[in-house]
């Protein structure tokens, strides 16, 4: 591919300096008819010209628009908001299943206050689909889903945590939050797995 730009790039030369011989070094002349390189300095220094505004003809061309599909944005009843970030191709939940999903929890500034995963490792939560074992709002969101399919939800503090939200009290007898009471948490959900449970 080098070969084949610096072929061009001399091509392109011999076109931009029709007056000169690319490959002569020899001394010239001016002429008051026409101009030419009087030493191979000026003619380098001219070629030199020439290849860097032919280098920036050639690097900067126009970026293709490329629009990115934005998935499209569901509410359910619950007053929970998602998203679909993959599709899933099995059956949907049951209440009293056994689900297995694989979650990630972030406060709405970003950050993640907890996960079932860590680098390097891949655990799913397993729980009975309608229990108290999880929050409301991944009971709900859970339900809505296919096997398979994994999804970005925002979920009302109310079907969160609520007013009570995730506090301990510190030795100085100040309460420490993880996640405040009144809020509004970010989960990105993927269902694993679902199952009937045994009898």
């Amino acid at each position: 591919m080098k070969v084949f730009a610096v072929v061009v790039a001399i091509a392109l030369l011999a076109a931009l300096h029709p007056s000169t011989d690319a490959f002569s070094l020899e001394m010239r002349t001016l002429t008051s008819d026409n101009l030419v390189s009087s030493s191979r300095r000026s003619f380098f220094s001219s070629t030199a010209a020439s290849l860097g505004a032919l280098a920036s003809i050639a690097l900067v061309q126009p970026a293709e628009k490329v629009e990115a599909a934005s998935p499209a944005i569901y509410k359910l009843d619950s007053g929970i908001t998602y998203a679909t970030l993959k599709e899933g191709k099995g059956s949907y939940p049951q209440a009293g299943d056994i689900v297995a999903i694989e979650y990630t929890g972030y406060l709405t500034n970003g950050a993640i206050f907890d996960k079932t995963h860590s680098e390097g490792s891949q655990n799913a939560l397993l729980f009975k689909l309608g229990s108290t074992a999880v929050i409301p709002g991944i009971n709900d969101m859970v339900a809505e889903m296919k096997v398979g399919q994994k999804v970005q939800a925002i979920i009302p503090a109310e079907l969160a945590f609520g007013d009570k939200g995730i506090c301990i009290e510190n030795k100085e007898g100040k309460e420490e939050c993880l996640v405040k009471p009144g809020s509004k948490l970010v989960y990105d959900i993927y269902l694993k797995k679902s199952s009937i449970p045994p009898p």
